[in-house]
């Protein structure tokens, strides 16, 4: 499958991602683990949530390698 998130979606889903999943490891609510899934769409580059409603932050022109 292609990517279908932008670097900047991806920096964001980074950083979310680790300060819920800090926070859930630090003793927060079972929920704050979703930062999990953030992490790995970011180091992914691919959002299955997107893929289905077929959403897409990345260009075209950023895909062709």
């Amino acid at each position: 499958m292609r990517c279908n998130v932008a670097l900047w979606d991806r920096a964001l889903r980074f950083l979310f991602g680790l300060g819920l999943t800090a926070y859930a490891i630090a003793g927060g609510p079972f929920w704050a683990y979703i930062g999990v899934y953030g992490l790995l769409t970011a180091a992914w580059g691919l959002c299955p949530v997107y893929a289905f409603f077929r959403i897409r932050t990345l260009k075209d022109y950023h895909q062709r390698m």
